[in-house]
C-alpha cells in the first residue's frame, strides 16, 4: 500500500518514518490539502450514526442488528450532531486505537466526533486501506498526549500526520488488490476458526470423559446427583472446589501504583487474554494486596469466566481473578486444571444469567468436581495429556 504494487526501478525516501521508502513519482501532502473538515450540522432527516471499528461508520440500528444488541442513543442536543454523507471519513473516540473509519451511508453523527472530506484525486477505498494500516495508526497516536489524558483526537492531530500522493489508477489498482485478497484471507481465517472449533471439541470431549468416567470402562458407576455430571465411578467424591484448596479472590490497588517500568511485584488484572503467556498484561505493582504464588491456577472470574493460567511465580492479582491452590494431599494440580475446565459450566450459567458477565469467589468455591483417589487422578492427568498431545499441536 505504501509502496505500490509494480516493481518500480527506483524508490526514494518519503522523510516520513511511518511511510518509508515510496515510488519516485509518488509524493507527499500535507493532510489539510487532501481532506477538509466538515462542521455540517444535521440534516432533519438524519438517521443517527455508530462509528464502529469493526464496520466502519453505519446505521445505529443496523450495528445493534450486528453485535445483537443495544446501544447507548443521544437524546439531548440532537440538532447539534454533525451530518455524514457516504465515503466520509470519521475521527472517532476509538481512532487512537483502530484508525478512521468510512461513512457506508449518510446519517449524523456525535458532535465531538470530526468528519472529513476528501477532495479531488482521492479514491475512498485506497485510504480506507491507509488509514486503517498500523504504521498510520501508530503515527498519529504520537500526534498527542491524548491517551494519557483522556482527550480525543483532533483535526489538528490528523494534520500532524502527512499522507502519500498516489496517481488515482494507482490508488484504485492498490485497493482492488487488496479488497481481493481481503475477501480470500476472510475465507482462509474462515475455515481455519471452523477447523479450530472442531479439533477443541474433539480435546474437550476427551478430557470430560477422562474427568468423568475414569479410565476404567468395567468400573461400577452411581449417580452423581447432579444434572450436567451424570454418573460417576462409584468410588469416587463429588466435592465443592473450597473443600479441596484455597480460592483466594484478587484486589486492586489503586491504578497510581501500578506501572509498567518493572518497579514491584508483576500484577494481573484479568482480562481476556491474561497471565504469564502474554506479556502485554502484566504491570507492576508495589503493594498488591492479594498475591496468587508460583503454581497457583489463574482464574478469570469476568469476561471471559473460566480462562486459566499457570502462576510461573507470584503475582500480584486484581479483581478480574482468583487464586486457586489445591490442597496436594488431595488434589494433584494438573486433574484439577482439567476437572474445573469441565466443572465450570456451573459458572458459565450464572454468569450469563448476570447483568453482566462474572462470578464471586463463593460462587468458584462452590463449583462441585468430580474427586477419585489421587494416583487415578494422576493417572488421568497423564492419559489426557498423551491422548490431546497432537490435538494440542494442530491447535
Amino acid at each position: 500500500m505504501t509502496a505500490g504494487l509494480r516493481p518500480y526501478p527506483d524508490y526514494k525516501d518519503s522523510g516520513l518514518p511511518w511511510l518509508g521508502q515510496v515510488p519516485v513519482h509518488w509524493d507527499v501532502r500535507a493532510s489539510k490539502r487532501m481532506f477538509t473538515e466538515s462542521g455540517e450540522r444535521t440534516w432533519p432527516d438524519d438517521q443517527q450514526l455508530s462509528a464502529t471499528q469493526a464496520y466502519g461508520v453505519i446505521l445505529q440500528a443496523e450495528y445493534e442488528r450486528l453485535v445483537n444488541r443495544k446501544v447507548v442513543r443521544i437524546l439531548n442536543h440532537l440538532d447539534k450532531r454533525k451530518h455524514v454523507e457516504k465515503d466520509d471519513f470519521v475521527i472517532s473516540m476509538r481512532s487512537f486505537q483502530g484508525g478512521l473509519e468510512r461513512a457506508w451511508c449518510r446519517g449524523a453523527i456525535r458532535s465531538s466526533y470530526v468528519v472529513l472530506k476528501p477532495r479531488e484525486g482521492i479514491y475512498v477505498p485506497y485510504f480506507a486501506h491507509l488509514f486503517k494500516s498500523h504504521p498510520y495508526i501508530q503515527a498519529l497516536r504520537t500526534t498527542s498526549e491524548f491517551i494519557r489524558d483522556g482527550q480525543d483526537l483532533t483535526f489538528s492531530n490528523f494534520c500532524d500526520v502527512p499522507l502519500p500522493v498516489v496517481p488515482l489508477d494507482e490508488q484504485k489498482a492498490i485497493a482492488d488488490y487488496l479488497d481481493a485478497n481481503a475477501v480470500m484471507i476472510r475465507r482462509f481465517i474462515l475455515n481455519r476458526r471452523r477447523l479450530l472449533e472442531v479439533l477443541n471439541e474433539q480435546k474437550q470431549a476427551i478430557i470430560n470423559r477422562a474427568v468423568t468416567r475414569g479410565l476404567d470402562p468395567d468400573v461400577p458407576h452411581k449417580p452423581s446427583g447432579i444434572e450436567w455430571l451424570g454418573d460417576v465411578p462409584k468410588h469416587w467424591e463429588v466435592r465443592r472446589l473450597k473443600t479441596l484448596g484455597k480460592v483466594i479472590m484478587g484486589q486492586s490497588p489503586p491504578s497510581t501504583e501500578c506501572n509498567a517500568d518493572g518497579n514491584g511485584r508483576p500484577f494481573l488484572q484479568g482480562s481476556a487474554e491474561f497471565g504469564p503467556s502474554n506479556p502485554r498484561a502484566i504491570q507492576c505493582c508495589p503493594t498488591a494486596p492479594k498475591t496468587a504464588p508460583s503454581g497457583a491456577i489463574l482464574f478469570s472470574v469476568r469476561a471471559p469466566v473460566g480462562a486459566m493460567n499457570v502462576a510461573d511465580q507470584d503475582y500480584g492479582i486484581g479483581r478480574g481473578l482468583c487464586a486457586i491452590i489445591p490442597d496436594i494431599e488431595i488434589l494433584d494440580r494438573n486433574f484439577a486444571m482439567h476437572a474445573i475446565t469441565v466443572s465450570k459450566v456451573e459458572l458459565l450459567m450464572i454468569a450469563t444469567g448476570s447483568t453482566y458477565d462474572a462470578v464471586s469467589v463463593g460462587e468458584v468455591g462452590a463449583m462441585r468436581l468430580p474427586l477419585p483417589p489421587k494416583d487415578e487422578q494422576q493417572a488421568i492427568a497423564s492419559h489426557i495429556f498423551k491422548e490431546t498431545a497432537t490435538l494440542s499441536r494442530a491447535i
